[in-house]
């Protein structure tokens, strides 16, 4: 199947290019970078914290190695499963009780004092939960969905983002039947403000048939790109990617052990001049699913995606022109997506 969110564009001008750094990319060892593909992390399921155990109601008295102590340092040695940081929060919101009366921080804990301890749970726990997240629905059927994802939506819960993701909105969707699923069915991911397609499971059997197209890379992916400069009409971009190692933060071209093997294969549509600068409208198919492959690939041969914050500076070269007012993320949409219906 091949579904698509907008029309094939005018061909380029005829002058073909490979990026390799080196002769050999595809040698490069596995590295310890996620990719976008969750090939066979999607079929297990995440780590998160027992809520139940959390939420549940702590009832201690006060000891008499404890007696006049301040009451988050009390805290600190009855509950020591909990930061002293997170008991200081939980003094303050009231969730604390000193024989039945809220209390203060410093406040002394008298010999034989009943404190009682009603913890909230943390932002993780509370990731795995159907919120209403509006949903772009371009197919479905009982087997998997494909979602229009909007630039600056999260697909899956993670640090900084722990509700309002794409995952949330797959548990209100389809309830149980997503819950019942790794990852709610979900087996590969854009960036947060990337936009386009992508394919989802509604049930195991299908998850683990769109796993396996995605180790075997046969599912077709089609990106549309802005970048800046003037590319060749086609070529491939054939350089291992993995954290770089001067920020761990980013991914980059690496070399040797640390580099896992990644293969863009693009091209131009079109090209036109911004302020001065040229521009190319590009069409990207990834051979591999690399954490911000086509980001870090354009950057690496010299051609930034407009607008990407992270990559936006070529190799040694200064920013270039600020984009129009409102378009404050790289431009990349996912754009085409094809594969054998599980």
């Amino acid at each position: 199947m091949t579904r698509s969110s907008s029309q094939n564009a005018p061909r380029g001008k005829s002058n073909r290019e490979d990026y390799s750094p080196s002769d050999r990319p595809a040698d490069a060892a596995s590295g310890d970078s996620p990719d976008d593909d969750l090939a066979a992390d999607a079929m297990q399921p995440p780590v998160v914290p027992s809520a139940a155990a959390d939420e549940a109601p702590r009832v201690v008295e006060v000891p008499l190695s404890l007696a006049g102590e301040r009451l988050d340092k009390a805290l600190a040695q009855l509950f020591p499963e909990f930061s002293r940081s997170r008991l200081q929060s939980w003094i303050e919101a009231q969730r604390v009780l000193v024989d039945g009366a809220p209390a203060k921080i410093r406040q002394p804990v008298p010999l034989g004092a009943r404190i009682e301890l009603v913890p909230d749970l943390l932002p993780e726990q509370l990731a795995f939960t159907p919120e209403p997240v509006p949903l772009d629905v371009i197919y479905e059927d009982d087997a998997l969905v494909v979602i229009n994802k909007p630039a600056g939506l999260v697909v899956h819960p993670a640090a900084g983002n722990w509700s309002g993701t794409i995952l949330n909105g797959l548990l209100h969707r389809y309830g149980d039947a997503a819950a019942g699923l790794p990852r709610a069915g979900i087996v590969h991911r854009l960036d947060k403000e990337t936009s386009g397609l992508m394919v989802v499971a509604r049930t195991l059997a299908a998850q683990t048939d769109l796993v396996r197209q995605l180790q075997a890379r046969t599912v077709k992916r089609r990106y549309f790109a802005l970048v800046w400069g003037t590319m060749p009409e086609d070529g491939t971009i054939d350089a291992p990617i993995g954290r770089d190692p001067r920020e761990r933060t980013r991914m980059a071209v690496v070399t040797g052990a640390s580099g896992k093997p990644a293969r863009t294969h693009f091209r131009t549509v079109d090209t036109c001049m911004w302020q001065r600068q040229p521009v190319s409208a590009i069409q990207c198919d990834l051979e591999t699913g690399r954490t911000h492959q086509i980001r870090v690939h354009c950057s690496h041969v010299g051609h930034p995606l407009l607008g990407d914050p992270v990559y936006g500076r070529a190799r040694g070269k200064r920013s270039v022109a600020p984009l129009p007012g409102g378009f404050a993320r790289q431009a990349l949409h996912a754009w085409r997506l094809g594969l054998v219906h599980p």
